[in-house]
C-alpha cells in the first residue's frame, strides 16, 4: 500500500478502532474508488483489532449526473454509522459530502488527503496540520502556473484594504505570496510585511518566485501566530478562513494580533458561486463565508464587517478591529 494511503487509512483505523461496533460506509468518487478505498481501510486494521465493519455501498455511491449523487443523500446520520466521503471533481461532488463525518480529497487516488473529520471522531489537532501540508505541499510547485493570472486581482484587493505607509501588514495563509509585492509597495520602506503559511513547500515556492525579497516568510499555523497582541495594521487572508477547522477561533486569533482600527481583508480571486460550480457543488447556507454567517462570526471575534462583495470574479470581505 503506498505510504500516503497507509497514513490516511491508518489514522482512520486508529480513530475508529476504540469505538463501539459501527459500520463505516465509504462513498463518493465512483464505484471502483469507493470499493478500493474501503478495502484499503479494512486492511489497515485486522478484524480482530477493530469493532467496526466497512461497506462501500456499491449500489448507491458515486455521482449520477446531478440527480441522487451519493448514498449519503439518502442515509441519515446514526450513532452506529460513520460515512467517509471521497471528494472527486471528475463529475462533480454534488452535496453528498454534507452528511459525511469524514471527507477525503480523492482527486488523486494515490494521494488522498483528509479535509474534514467530525470533532466527535477526532480533535483537529490530531489531523489538521499534517493533512493541510499534504494537500498544499503536493500542489505548491505548480501553484503559480495554475493561478498566476490572479495577481492583478490580489493587487486590487490589497488596494481596497487601504494599507497605510509604515504599518505592519500580515498575509496569513500566504501560500506562494501573491499578495506580498502589493502589500510591500503599499506600506513602503518604513513599513513591514510578514507572510505566514503552515506548508513549507508553499513558502519555498514564494522564495523561488522572489517574494521573500519584499517580505519576511514565516512557517506558522494561522491559529497560533508567533506575534504579540495588537501589532498589525492590516491582515490579508486569501483562501484561509473556509479551510480552518474552527473559523471562529481563527478569526479571533487574527483579531488578537491586530490593533484597534486595523483591518482584515478576507479574499478569494473567484466568487463563491463560481468557485463552488468549479468544484461541482452548490453553496450551502451554513458556510462561514455566507454573509449572514460571516457578520456574526466576525463580530464575536472583535471585528466589524464594513464591506462584502461576492460577484463571479472575486470575493472579499473587509472588517475593522473594534
Amino acid at each position: 500500500m503506498p505510504e500516503r494511503i497507509a497514513e490516511v487509512t491508518g489514522f482512520l483505523a486508529e480513530v475508529l478502532g476504540p469505538r463501539a461496533p459501527l459500520t463505516v460506509i465509504v462513498d463518493g468518487g465512483d464505484h471502483g474508488a469507493a470499493a478500493a478505498f474501503a478495502a484499503r481501510l479494512a486492511e489497515a486494521f485486522p478484524p480482530s483489532a477493530r469493532a467496526w465493519t466497512v461497506d462501500a455501498v456499491l449500489g448507491l455511491s458515486g455521482p449520477a449526473g446531478g440527480r441522487v449523487d451519493s448514498a449519503v443523500n439518502v442515509l441519515e446520520p446514526a450513532a452506529d454509522r460513520v460515512i467517509v466521503y471521497l471528494r472527486s471533481g471528475r463529475r462533480g461532488n454534488g452535496e453528498g459530502e454534507r452528511r459525511a463525518q469524514v471527507v477525503i480529497d480523492h482527486h488523486d487516488p494515490e494521494w488522498p488527503v483528509i479535509r474534514h473529520v467530525h470533532p466527535r471522531l477526532a480533535d483537529p489537532e490530531r489531523w489538521y496540520l499534517t493533512e493541510s501540508r499534504a494537500f498544499f505541499g503536493a500542489r505548491a510547485a505548480d501553484w503559480d502556473k495554475r493561478f498566476g493570472d490572479d495577481m492583478p486581482a490580489y493587487a486590487k484587493a490589497v488596494e481596497t484594504a487601504v494599507p497605510r505607509p509604515g504599518e505592519l501588514a500580515l498575509d496569513v495563509g500566504c501560500g506562494t505570496g501573491r499578495a506580498l509585492p502589493a502589500l510591500a509597495a503599499a506600506v513602503g520602506a518604513t513599513g513591514r510585511v510578514l507572510g505566514f503559511d503552515v506548508t513549507p513547500a508553499m513558502l519555498e515556492a514564494a522564495r523561488d518566485a522572489g517574494r521573500g525579497d519584499c517580505a519576511g516568510l514565516v512557517l506558522a499555523d494561522a491559529r497560533r501566530l508567533p506575534l504579540p497582541d495588537a501589532v498589525a495594521g492590516l491582515v490579508f487572508a486569501a483562501g484561509l478562513v473556509q479551510h480552518l477547522p474552527d473559523p471562529a477561533a481563527g478569526l479571533a486569533e487574527l483579531a488578537r494580533v491586530t490593533r484597534p482600527g486595523g483591518r482584515l481583508m478576507i479574499f478569494h480571486p473567484s466568487g463563491r458561486i463560481a468557485l463552488a460550480a468549479r468544484h461541482g457543488r452548490k453553496l450551502r447556507p451554513d458556510e462561514p463565508l455566507n454573509q449572514k454567517n460571516l457578520g456574526p462570526l466576525l463580530a464575536a471575534a472583535g471585528w466589524e464587517l464594513t464591506l462584502y462583495e461576492d460577484p463571479d470574479d472575486h470575493f472579499l470581505a473587509l472588517a475593522v478591529r473594534r
